[in-house]
């Protein structure tokens, strides 16, 4: 599961300036021995470790193997970097670049100076949606969905964990919006860690919106148990780093102004798309009211308290009974229920897939919480969906677990994906099914990502998985 984006042999380079300081040629034989010992690199380029500039092409897979300028150089930390320039560019400014990394003994993948991707990413990303093409049908009712999840976007330059590459598979995964392959695009939330400073997350969530929205493909930005910074005020004991609705008011209004999008408010991150018979209606699992104590600390930690309350419950219903001859697809960032059918929630989770079944069943109703329920959180809502046609809750999609699963229940097919974040086999945190992934940064495991075709003809849905995914799952719907 672990091999690398491409591995060569590094040979014929063709140096045509070159500084022969002894320092650095001392210097560049050092990094090399500190390379893989097989001479395995994860490209030619690798063994191009003294100060100077070189030709490089093809045989060096350069990007789309034209002809550039290699220059390597040093910062004044003495930290070696790569830069490539096209030759036939006046430009002084680099294509791609990169650094080596000590942790890592080898240098990074190059990325776009523009885009912020790396270009055997971009290959990679192009077979993937080649042999999605191949197991698909074009036409009504067949409709392609990109999901991401759980990124974990952190300020920290991290070999095996989450960091600045959270930001970088967001970027890669917008990628695919140029595929012509999709129909909608969707983060299921957890988009930061949540565990820097309140002013460095915001300034987080402004980039990974930046790299998320389109302007070609509609899209969705759900909200996950980490989007509201409570990693780092449960850590430094200090008042609330967020104030109220940051996430909502940083990454929702862009959402809510695309055209095909439909809601009934933008106060709770509920929308939903129509394609052909196909709806998908998204829902916040970390609706929780804001209240601060006497020290400015929250009542409720996001991050641990997962949550449904009424007033985005009655936006559900009002969409659901309005929703004959769809076939339904709901999105969240967490489970409302587990495998065993029990509340994977802290408050409604159970309600809410209970309501889920009473529309496949056209019932009418009240919804009711339990006793001990606090009053924040407690249902009081009616629903009649007795007067619905042709129309079916047929899945739910969410992130959260950090890991695949799949279950029925009652005629849902709950469907959950793997973290992108990366995840390596040493921390404490990371789950088991990704420890068996063995994920490391360069390798085409780093990152997950997904295309789900739902196709209404064939009474299928396939989810694509790219990275540390599997590749290929079907559900008959």
């Amino acid at each position: 599961m672990t091999d690398f984006f491409f591995v060569f042999e590094a040979n014929d380079m063709k140096i045509f300036r070159q500084t022969r300081g002894l320092v650095d040629k001392m210097m560049g034989a050092k990094k090399r021995s500190s390379l893989h010992r097989d001479s395995k690199m994860i490209d030619p380029m690798q063994s191009f470790t003294t100060i100077g500039e070189y030709h490089v092409d093809q045989k060096e897979d350069t990007p789309g193997g034209k002809p550039y300028v290699l220059t390597v150089y040093k910062d004044e930390k003495g930290v070696l970097h790569q830069a490539l320039s096209p030759e036939s560019t006046q430009k002084l400014a680099p294509e791609y670049v990169r650094m080596f990394d000590e942790d890592l003994g080898h240098f990074r993948a190059f990325k776009n100076t523009e885009t912020g991707r790396r270009y055997q990413v971009e290959r990679y990303l192009d077979q993937f949606t080649d042999e999605v093409k191949s197991h698909i049908r074009e036409g009504e009712n067949s409709v392609n969905i990109s999901v991401i999840t759980d990124t974990h976007f952190k300020d920290k330059n991290s070999s095996d964990f989450y960091g600045w590459n959270g930001l970088t598979h967001v970027r890669e995964f917008s990628y695919l919006d140029e595929s012509g392959l999709l129909n909608l695009k969707a983060h299921l939330g957890d988009w930061i860690d949540g565990s820097d400073a309140g002013l460095v997350s915001e300034s987080e969530l402004y980039k990974l919106k930046e790299a998320f929205k389109s302007d070609k493909i509609p899209y969705m930005m759900i909200k996950g148990n980490h989007d509201e910074n409570d990693k780092f005020d449960e850590h430094h004991d200090l008042k609330a780093s967020f104030p109220e609705n940051e996430f909502e008011n940083i990454m929702w209004p862009d959402m809510y102004k695309q055209a095909r999008i439909h809601y009934i408010s933008r106060q709770h991150g509920v929308g939903y798309y129509d394609f052909d018979d196909v709806r998908i209606i998204s829902v916040n699992t970390s609706d929780l009211p804001y209240e601060l104590d006497s020290k400015g600390q929250k009542k409720y930690d996001t991050k641990i308290t997962l949550a449904v309350r009424e007033d985005q419950m009655e936006e559900i219903i009002e969409i659901l009974s309005k929703s004959s001859g769809k076939k339904i697809i709901f999105m969240s960032h967490a489970n409302p229920i587990n495998r065993k059918g029990s509340n994977a929630l802290k408050y409604n989770g159970r309600s809410l897939h209970e309501l889920l079944v009473a529309f496949n069943q056209k019932e009418k109703g009240r919804m009711h919480s339990s006793a001990g329920v606090p009053p924040e959180f407690r249902l009081s809502n009616d629903f009649d969906f007795t007067n619905i046609k042709d129309a079916r809750i047929i899945a739910y999609f969410c992130g959260h677990r950090h890991r695949e699963d799949q279950y029925r229940i009652n005629g849902i097919q709950y469907i959950l994906f793997n973290c992108s974040a990366l995840m390596g086999p040493n921390h404490s945190l990371t789950t088991k099914y990704n420890k068996n992934w063995n994920r490391k940064m360069d390798y085409n495991n780093e990152f997950a990502g997904y295309v789900v075709n739902v196709d209404l003809n064939r009474h299928r849905l396939q989810v694509f998985g790219y990275g540390a995914a599997s590749k290929r799952r079907i559900f008959f719907i």
